[in-house]
């Protein structure tokens, strides 16, 4: 919906009806990722693709079938041996496509939800695609992130995500499971078709909501251009996050030794913290790892880091020593015990890792617990609920 969403929002604005398409599952080589939408406006021109090209005459004359009748279908779109090039995808892919009706009856949260993504903060709108009982097809609400509360550093990711839209899906179960699945995908960045029972069961099958994840792809600063900086910078990008790698040292700081990085800067750390927090570029899912376990640039930068008004994790490396010395360092330029609570050193979970790929996964494994709540524990020595 992104690429269409200016066009859409003139046209509710205006008080019309549109007729929108919406990939909302693919499977083999479908040429559109989930999320991708066409509009059928009032005037029945085409805006955005679903397909690029394969199946827009179809979606077209559904969605405007739809934006008459006002009752949302799922229609699913893939080559047939049969009739291969009648309506269907040549390059062998399939799509799954939602078809409903917006205006300002249907759809009335879209206004403040393109406000959300004008200004970029994170926002996920899940719908209900298909049921056993059509009377919940078209149901939607919308998640957001709580607000920080007065006195908090930053943000309690474990209990991150409320419904403060939206009526509810059906019920408390639905609202719950839907809630907390649409949260992850909302932190990843990433839309997605959950699947449930009807009544929310997360072993079953029968319903199955579209999530739109509106949100720019969390930070990891990664601070010190070492070996353990690539791994690092690695697994960051494989858990979403857009990574950065920062060291004063032009030697070292080069694209050529880190290519699992979105971006290598050559500065001061302490100095590029401060300059991306100025610029707005840090947030509560920011994570940022300190890695160079040398006083000259970790006690600048943590003076910085433990101070912003919002980020989801600083952690710091080094042996016990190291971390003992730099806390002292960190008293001394007068950074409170509060402040010293935030940061998670030495860093990582206890693992026993050794290697630099065996540390990036403790250090990745703390920001997910951290995120999420989690205790580090092995699941099998607890009891209860998995997802908390």
């Amino acid at each position: 919906m992104r690429e269409v969403l200016p066009q859409l929002l003139a046209w509710w604005e205006a008080g019309e009806t549109i007729g929108m398409g919406t990939v909302v599952a693919t499977f083999r080589s479908a040429p559109r990722p989930p999320g991708a939408s066409m509009l059928v406006g009032p005037d029945a021109s085409a805006v955005g693709s679903v397909s690029g090209g394969c199946v827009e005459g179809a979606v077209y004359d559904l969605a405007q079938e739809v934006g008459g009748t006002g009752v949302p279908v799922l229609q699913r779109y893939g080559v047939s041996d049969d009739d291969a090039f009648a309506v269907g995808l040549t390059c062998g892919g399939i799509l799954d496509v939602y078809v409903e009706k917006v205006n300002r009856t249907t759809f009335p949260e879209l206004g403040a939800i393109a406000a959300d993504i004008e200004a970029g903060r994170p926002v996920a709108v899940a719908t209900v695609v298909d049921h056993p009982d059509p009377s919940y097809v078209g149901r939607r609400t919308v998640i957001r992130p709580a607000p920080i509360l007065p006195g908090q550093k930053h943000r309690n990711a474990a209990e991150d995500g409320a419904f403060e839209q939206g009526v509810s899906l059906g019920s408390p179960r639905m609202d719950d499971a839907v809630r907390d699945d649409a949260r992850g995908l909302l932190a990843a960045g990433h839309n997605g078709t959950l699947t449930y029972g009807p009544d929310g069961e997360r072993r079953g099958e029968g319903m199955r909501v579209f999530v739109w994840a509106f949100a720019p792809a969390p930070r990891m600063l990664v601070f010190g251009a070492i070996d353990f900086a690539a791994a690092v910078a690695r697994i960051g990008g494989f858990l979403g996050y857009h990574v950065t790698v920062c060291d004063a040292r032009p030697v070292f700081a080069t694209t050529s030794r880190f290519p699992g990085a979105d971006e290598v800067v050559v500065e001061w750390p302490h100095r590029y913290l401060a300059a991306e927090q100025e610029a707005g570029r840090i947030d509560a899912r920011t994570v940022i790892t300190v890695l160079t376990h040398d006083p000259k640039f970790d006690v600048p930068l943590l003076e910085v880091a433990l101070r912003l008004p919002e980020v989801g994790y600083v952690g710091a490396m080094g042996s016990r020593r190291t971390h003992d010395d730099r806390m002292d360092r960190l008293r001394e330029a007068g950074l409170t015990e509060a402040e010293l609570a935030l940061l998670h050193s030495p860093i990582g979970l206890d693992l026993g890792a050794r290697t630099p790929e065996e540390t990036a996964i403790s250090i990745a494994a703390e920001i997910v617990a951290g995120r999420w709540g989690g205790s580090g524990e092995p699941l099998a020595a607890r009891s209860g609920r998995i997802h908390a």
